[in-house]
């Protein structure tokens, strides 16, 4: 017997609590069993020539030892130089220390499986937990025995101890258990075991969710416990959200990104990694998979809900392999691949990304293809709504080919095909036909196509009829289509509302509904604002109709804070105002335009809502409102009664004296008010008007200056616009629009402005001495169109600029 044990045994690796545990439980150990080198427990003992015994690897290696310090062979115990270095196994020897290793073993697992249970101490258990993964480490084949020793379910019983240290070294030791033994695995697969694995994952203590991801991933190897481990409820989600962590260590998150790679081999986890936000697995079987995978996959893409940059990613990665697979004539691969691509052709980025990869040539073919290669008619739903995404990318489509003659979405032919669609089939492709539509006329590079087309095929009248659809997915778009063409189709459209079909009333209820501002009732509004507002058919209709009256009142509402706060208040405002501005422009024609006018004070209204800071089309139609009705003003002043003279006045008129009346309007010589007869002179609308000529916006001005100028027109009294104008200090701003020269419009109207205002000799002695203002005139006498060099002409001889000798242009006219 050895009787140094305790100093004499190197337990090299084992540690030191399955180490006492080992000495606690063993027979005793024989000197002979003991390598002198390495005061081991020989493996593999073998004898010298002298006798003397070793463990083989020992005495190999201090022979090696040996011959590199060139020192002469000799055996290590008695120092003599050796004849021979044969070595000779102790055959017998070797078979005694395996026998009592193995007893010992056996007794020693025998009292490990004894203390394994939740009612031992914790010592016991960590002890026993290391000693098996002792012996583990130290052969394979104990691997065996603890399997058939039953050990691992003991083990399993572990995970539930109150004792945290008990608890993660229990899973270190099922990771070494199981390390490199298939049966290992399968059998710790079986029950709720990788369950009870799984729940550490998201365990407080990081130790033990450390342990659980390695465990995991060495079961993960076993290809049939992959959909086990896969099919417990957030195993992959915490797996995914680990491979993310920036608070788990390296080692932790690495484990965690290589156990989901083995999962990879089970399809259903593929897909269940694309549901927590791993896409590669799936998009690689898309790529390289077996066809029917490929499928699968692909249909599986399909009902993803991805976000836009998830969306740019799947169409890089895989939106040519999913085109490719579109083309094909398997219908079960075009229903796969469409439903996938409907899936990233959301976001303008990645419906740009499928357009360059070539979607659209398949993508129409496949709508307008008939008979029996057609596809059913809800995959040419699919098929249109991907088309209704990537057009509403804002693309250059007339420059894509779509067909074998050059064509483009934009050709009359292809259009033609696309209103076809339109008018025979089902609402759901009907509604996307008609937002490719409104893609298309929401870019100036296509719009006169498509409008040029609408005109040679005469179906203005059927996408008119839209409006009265019952589906609001129909009447939206179809809305929007067409007040994208008003600009372009303005009178046709004019023609078909002012029909007695009613579509005119069905826009006027949609602008009514009582539910706050939607996206449906700004279109509406907004295609009632782009029609010609001259159209006096159309005017006397809605004044028939009395959709003025509800427009008011939806524009008093959002004034008053009634309706707020949603996404489409502004371009609502907007298209109220200027429908409702449309009616004074025909106040000459209409007594009811001029009734409504004063019954609602219209020109109060408008002069309010000219302070609308930061809505310029809302004060742009206000001054031209303003314009016209103060236009009328002149026509609706009522001039007064003068007294019929007495006998004696008549006969003797010297003595008498001419009456005098008092109240009246200076400007239009009568009598006047806001309310009655429009006059801006009352309410602050002449400064308010002139505010606005230092607006940013080029057409907020020209229409507050053409508003403006209303006081220096023929018919009323020009002097007394001048003078108003200065009470309001709106010379100034009227000379610094001449000078700035911003458009050609602007300079007409200031050119005109100046030359009425310079007819007043104060005014002509005050500017005379400003360069600017006669740059200004000689610039537009040389350059502006012909009636305005003749305005300026007239202009720069009030100033003396021009001799008062026959003009260079014959035949000058009144302003």
């Amino acid at each position: 017997m050895a009787d140094s044990w305790d100093g004499s045994y190197d337990h090299g690796s084992q540690s030191e609590e399955s180490y006492h545990f080992e000495r606690l439980h063993m027979e005793p150990i024989y000197d002979s069993f003991i390598c002198p080198l390495t005061k081991q427990v020989m493996k593999d003992p073998v004898s010298l020539e002298n006798g003397q015994t070793f463990d083989r690897e020992a005495i190999e290696r201090w022979f090696k030892e040996c011959r590199d310090s060139g020192r002469k062979l000799v055996c290590p115990m008695t120092q003599k130089e050796l004849k021979s270095i044969e070595l000779n196994p102790s055959i017998a020897l070797r078979h005694t220390i395996e026998e009592w290793t193995a007893r010992n073993e056996a007794v020693q697992l025998d009292m490990a499986r004894r203390s394994l249970n939740l009612s031992s101490p914790e010592s016991e258990i960590l002890q026993s937990l290391q000693y098996i993964q002792y012996i583990c480490q130290k052969s394979r084949s104990n691997k065996h025995d603890v399997r058939n020793n039953e050990l691992i379910p003991m083990i399993v019983l572990m995970l539930k101890s109150s004792s945290r240290r008990a608890r993660c070294r229990a899973l270190e030791t099922l990771r070494i258990v199981v390390e490199d033994d298939a049966d290992n695995k399968a059998i710790l697969g079986e029950g709720d075991t990788v369950r009870t694995i799984v729940k550490f994952l998201s365990h407080e203590q990081s130790k033990e969710r450390e342990q659980a991801v390695s465990l995991l991933y060495e079961l993960s190897k076993l290809e049939a416990l992959c959909e086990k481990i896969g099919s417990v409820n957030g195993a992959i989600l915490i797996l995914v959200g680990m491979t993310s962590s920036k608070s788990e260590n390296v080692a932790t998150v690495e484990k965690a990104d290589r156990t989901l790679e083995n999962l990879e081999k089970c399809e259903n986890n593929v897909l269940q990694m694309a549901v927590n936000g791993r896409l590669q697995p799936l998009l690689n079987h898309i790529l390289e998979g077996p066809l029917e995978t490929k499928l699968s996959m692909a249909s599986y893409l399909g009902e993803l809900v991805l976000n836009n940059d998830v969306q740019v990613f799947v169409a890089r990665t895989v939106g040519s392999s999913l085109i490719t697979i579109m083309r094909s004539g398997n219908p079960q691969s075009r229903e796969a691949s469409l439903k996938a691509l409907n899936q990233i052709s959301c976001c303008e980025k990645s419906a740009r990304i499928l357009i360059e990869e070539g979607i659209l040539p398949p993508l129409v073919k496949d709508l307008f293809t008939v008979g029996s290669n057609q596809l059913p008619m809800r995959l040419k739903e699919v098929s249109a709504t991907i088309l209704a995404n990537v057009v509403n990318s804002g693309y250059e489509f007339d420059v894509i080919q779509v067909g074998s003659d050059h064509q483009t979405l934009v050709s009359e032919e292809i259009v033609h095909n696309l209103l076809h669609l339109i008018s025979n089939t089902g609402p759901g492709i009907e509604c996307k036909l008609l937002q490719v539509l409104v893609g298309l006329t929401c870019s100036q590079a296509t719009v006169l196509n498509v409008v040029a087309a609408i005109k040679s095929s005469g179906a203005i009248i059927s996408l008119v009829q839209f409006i009265e659809a019952p589906q609001k997915d129909l009447r939206l778009p179809s809305i929007k289509l067409l007040q994208n063409l008003s600009p372009h189709m303005g009178q046709e459209l004019t023609d078909a509302l002012r029909g007695t079909v009613g579509q005119l009333g069905s826009l006027i209820r949609v602008v009514s509904e009582n539910l706050g501002i939607t996206e449906e009732q700004a279109a509406a509004i907004g295609l009632l604002a782009e029609l010609p507002e001259r159209d006096l058919g159309l005017t006397r209709q809605m004044l028939d109709d009395r959709a003025f009256e509800l427009i008011f009142s939806r524009v008093v509402k959002i004034r008053q804070g009634e309706i707020r706060g949603t996404r489409f208040v502004t371009p609502f405002l907007e298209g109220l105002v200027k429908v409702l501005a449309r009616v004074t422009f025909v106040l000459g024609e209409e007594h009811d335009a001029v009734s409504f006018c004063r019954e609602h004070e219209l020109t109060r209204l408008f002069i309010e809502l000219l302070q609308s800071n930061g809505l310029d089309n809302v004060q742009m139609s206000s001054a031209v409102a303003l314009e016209n009705l103060s236009q009328e003003s002149k026509n609706l002043t009522k001039l007064p009664d003068l007294p019929t003279p007495s006998f004696c006045s008549s006969v003797f008129p010297c003595f008498s004296r001419p009456p005098v009346i008092t109240g009246l309007c200076r400007l239009h010589r009568g009598t006047c008010s806001l309310k009655e007869t429009f006059c801006l002179l009352e309410g602050q609308g002449v400064e308010k008007l002139v505010a606005l000529l230092d607006h940013n916006n080029e057409r907020v001005v020209e229409a507050a200056l053409a508003a403006v100028c209303t006081l220096l027109e023929d018919g009323v009294d020009i002097e007394q616009g001048m003078k108003v104008l200065c009470e309001a200090e709106g010379i100034r701003p009227i000379i610094d629009v001449l000078v700035e020269k911003r458009t050609e419009n602007l300079r007409r109207r200031a050119v005109w402005a100046m030359e009425r205002l310079l007819r007043s000799e104060e005014i002509a002695y005050e500017i005379s001495g400003d360069n600017n203002v006669g740059t200004a005139l000689v610039d537009a006498f040389q350059h502006a169109d012909y009636r305005t060099r003749q305005i300026a002409e007239r202009a720069l001889r009030h100033v003396d600029k021009i001799p008062n000798f026959s003009g260079v242009f014959p035949n000058l006219g009144g302003g």
